[in-house]
């Protein structure tokens, strides 16, 4: 087996709207890969194909079985984290706890319990006390413990404060991923876990439009600071992307070398909150 995913032609369509659009992909193991897109580009569509959850037309292997006629046994070595947390009201801490341990061969206790250490959780606090936040929390808590070879993370933070989402991108590097393990996050917060990444998916409109290590988005994608009597020479070299910081034109470039734009202006290594806009532009109008 090659790859954690491979998809081949990979489609969903709602009535006639095409929610994943004939896509083809290979995601091998020991990556933690970003799938970033605009809302309704695909990206959920993707994951929940991925995790047998929608039929789907085309080729789709996940951890070499099909999510469609295999499901039961790929979710002994694939643990998923939705962007809402459903746990009912009634449930303790102690309860859930004790449910996961009872039904998953590879849940952690005692690393569930160093998790919800760090949080105010208490064993006794029942679902129905609990902030959103708390919900989350718990639910993290509990996905996180179990040892699966894959983690699909969908917004995995959302309604945390930044402290709590910090301390959760620290524990998965720290106590969660080795080279066996592959890891999908899907955020809108990229800032956050951009120092995570080794790999980077845009989709939009349902098509995969970038799918590139993050060495190779680094080495591709160049932003010069232009100065003014700069602006002619730099627009010859056709930008893909232009915006203006205090003044002065910063420009984006496309497997244009390095040294050569160095006489254009200052260059930088883009972050990925900027190229996400410079290659959305338009999606949101």
């Amino acid at each position: 087996m090659n790859a954690v995913i491979s998809a081949k032609g990979l489609s969903k369509h709602y009535g006639k709207q095409a929610a994943v659009d004939n896509i083809s992909f290979d995601i091998p193991a020991g990556r933690i890969v970003g799938l970033i897109g605009p809302n309704g580009s695909g990206k959920t569509t993707t994951l929940k194909a991925a995790l047998g959850l929608v039929p789907f037309e085309g080729e789709l292997k996940v951890l070499g079985l099909d999510p469609r006629t295999q499901r039961d046994e790929l979710m002994q070595d694939v643990c998923f984290i939705a962007d809402v947390a459903i746990l009912p009201r009634w449930l303790r801490v102690s309860e859930a706890i004790d449910f996961v341990a009872g039904v998953h061969p590879r849940f952690d206790r005692e690393k569930a319990e160093r998790y919800l250490a760090i949080t105010k959780l208490k064993p006794s606090m029942k679902v129905k006390s609990m902030s959103k936040g708390m919900v989350v929390q718990l639910h993290l808590a509990l996905v996180m413990a179990i040892d699966a070879k894959l983690l699909v993370l969908d917004e995995p933070t959302l309604g945390l404060d930044i402290i709590y989402r910090k301390q959760f991108y620290q524990n998965l590097l720290e106590d969660y991923f080795d080279e066996q393990k592959t890891i999908i996050i899907t955020t809108h917060q990229v800032e956050e876990v951009e120092h995570i990444l080794t790999d980077l998916m845009f989709i939009r409109d349902g098509k995969i439009i970038l799918a590139a290590s993050m060495d190779e988005v680094g080495e591709r994608y160049t932003e010069v600071m232009v100065p003014h009597d700069k602006v002619n020479a730099a627009n010859a070299l056709l930008p893909i992307d232009r915006r203006t910081v205090f003044g002065k034109s910063v420009m984006l470039f496309d497997g244009v070398p390095r040294a050569q734009l160095s006489g254009l202006g200052e260059t930088r290594n883009i972050s990925v909150a900027d190229l996400f806009v410079a290659t959305m532009k338009g999606s949101y109008a």
